[in-house]
């Protein structure tokens, strides 16, 4: 048997991407490899690369796993394929979904010292999830309508972040959920309450900013004003004695379903009808949390729509192929409690913030596709990286690359260096917009709720502000710029390059040479400051723990990181290729 050490892996040579879906059990067992590798087995070099398999020792748990592999990776993200198997005395033998769940549960344990009652329910959750949206009648095609072509994109995240131990996690039956899921296409109408004036709750930016509220439903008596709800929330606070008791007073009119449908997008509780994102609470635990909005973000979405006008606005000038959806407004109910101040739950679970839509920000004639859909690793729907470049040889496929790159890239580096915001571009939190070739013309970045203000450069604008507002909207310099590279490079770059590498297996290494290309020309314009040097040496890549993370129940603010080899020194990719890769 090898030994369970480093190595860097053979590249392939064949195309190597997915012809069909996997089944829930295998996405399941290949997800829990994804992070044991990542956080446990890598980093205690108990893991190795041999002959087309990946060999993984859990060390206190006394287990050997092997899996084969599709592809091999320079970031270590490998490619598996078929059945997990155990090495039991001289044999092999298969490994189920459930068992590799309890022997992770039990290295973390035996690791941290740490007790999770939850770890097992939530894997079983996940897995559950993804054979409900497996089992659902789905579009893959590609479709001439751009809103259609959008939403579909949103919805195709049937197996989520591959580096999550719980990636579709919710809280109760899929059958009761599903009614409001993205993955299987999910659209509805909102429910309507008619709230007295003085027991609503509202900041916006502008004067127009709650328009999009208003407009929902046009019958509101004298006196009230209107409160969409997601209906599932409703059903979830309807028996709320407070709520309970406004109702029967009077206070709260219920005037029910109606108005235009709203899709669900990928984040679940934020929901779309064309014009408007809508990003409602929901007392659903989704991966990690409940997905409520609290009252600090309810007020933090209005105040950074304000504050960063400016410094949005400096970017989308700067950099014309990027903006921003803003985050105008929020409205939600505010019923006194017993001490006179409002419910915190009511307050919170009917918090509704509004997002800005799509025509107001997508360039024309432009396609907006969810990152998150294009990168997949398997091709769920037309949106798919696959789809976009069907038929290309590699170096069109390499000009669609750093053409990508260039979009991207500059506007996050520039947010932190220049005005110290630290954006959130996670697959989840793009959206790439093609032209009618499929090429990209345009990025939006999207959700307030992850962008960060770094206190250097922002002690005017935080001071303003009430102080449970402001803590949660800062990152110091180093936490900002783990966030940034991790967001940027690992989580989103390397998984789309993935994408791309599974089509062109030979490019892996000039793939990374021009993501190394653009990191390199914007620092070269901007005097190399130390931290894009060192990104450039090649020192390690922060990744986000989400196994330890949701292992020892921790906020996501809170997450820690692990490191991983680069690929972006340019010695590395030289000793990958023979040569300097360009």
């Amino acid at each position: 048997m090898p030994s369970l050490t480093d190595s860097l892996p053979e590249q392939g040579t064949a195309p190597v991407a997915p012809a069909e879906l996997p089944t829930a059990d295998e996405v399941v067992a290949h997800t829990l490899l994804n992070c044991l590798l990542r956080e446990v087995s890598g980093p205690e070099h108990q893991s190795v690369v041999t002959d087309g398999r990946l060999l993984l020792r859990l060390p206190r748990r006394g287990v050997l796993l092997r899996v084969a592999l599709r592809r091999t990776s320079l970031l270590g993200a490998h490619r598996f394929t078929g059945p997990v198997s155990e090495q039991r005395g001289g044999d092999w033998a298969e490994v189920d979904w459930r068992r590799l769940a309890e022997y992770t549960h039990d290295e973390l344990w035996l690791r941290t010292g740490v007790r999770n009652e939850e770890f097992l329910e939530q894997i079983v959750s996940s897995h559950d999830a993804v054979g409900t949206a497996l089992a659902a009648p789905r579009m893959t095609g590609v479709t001439d309508d751009r809103l259609s072509a959008y939403l579909a994109s949103e919805q195709s995240l049937l197996f989520g972040h591959r580096f999550h131990p719980t990636p579709k996690a919710r809280t109760g039956d899929p059958r009761a959920w599903s009614a409001y899921a993205p993955e299987v296409g999910a659209s509805f109408p909102l429910r309507h309450l008619a709230v007295r004036t003085h027991l609503i709750a509202e900041e916006c930016a502008g004067p127009a900013s709650l328009a999009p509220l208003d407009r929902q439903h046009t019958d509101v008596p004298d006196g009230y004003r209107l409160l969409p709800a997601h209906p599932w929330q409703y059903e979830t606070l309807r028996e709320h004695p407070l709520l309970r008791a406004a109702l029967d007073r009077g206070d709260v009119l219920d005037l029910g379903p109606g108005g235009k449908p709203f899709a669900a997008t990928a984040s679940v509780r934020t929901l779309y009808d064309g014009e408007t994102f809508l990003k409602f609470s929901l007392n659903v635990r989704i991966t990690n949390c409940l997905r409520k909005n609290s009252s600090y973000e309810l007020s933090g979405a209005v105040a950074l729509t304000r504050v960063l006008a400016p410094a949005l606005a400096d970017l989308a000038e700067r950099f014309p192929g990027s903006d921003m959806l803003r985050e105008p407004a929020y409205r939600t109910l505010a019923l006194p409690g017993p001490d006179g101040t409002p419910d915190r739950a009511l307050f919170e679970g009917f918090g509704v913030i509004v997002r800005e839509g799509l025509p107001s920000r997508l360039a024309p004639g432009a396609t907006p596709l969810l990152a998150a859909a294009v990168a997949d690793e398997y091709p769920t729907g037309g949106a798919h990286l696959s789809r976009l470049l069907a038929g290309a040889d590699e170096r069109t496929a390499l000009d669609w690359w750093s053409t990508y790159l260039d979009l991207l890239v500059p506007p996050v580096l520039s947010a932190y260096f220049d005005h110290g915001l630290v954006l959130e571009p996670h697959l989840q939190n793009v959206l790439i917009c093609v032209d009618g070739d499929g090429r990209p013309a345009q990025v939006l970045f999207r959700d307030l709720e992850g962008t960060k203000l770094v206190p250097d450069h922002h002690e005017d604008t935080l001071g303003a502000l009430p102080a449970e507002v402001a803590g949660p909207m800062t990152y110091d310099a180093q936490r900002g710029w783990d966030r940034v590279v991790y967001c940027l490079l690992v989580n989103h770059v390397a998984e789309l390059l993935a994408a791309l590498a599974d089509l062109y297996p030979q490019a892996e290494a000039a793939l990374w040479a021009r993501v190394r290309d653009t990191v390199r020309a914007y620092a070269d314009d901007r005097g190399c400051p130390p931290r894009l040097a060192a990104l450039l040496a090649g020192v390690p890549l922060p990744a986000k723990a989400n196994l330890l993370t949701r292992w020892e129940r921790k906020a996501d603010r809170d997450a820690g990181y692990v490191r991983l080899p680069s690929p972006l020194a340019e010695d590395v990719l030289r000793d990958t290729t023979g040569g300097a890769a360009r």
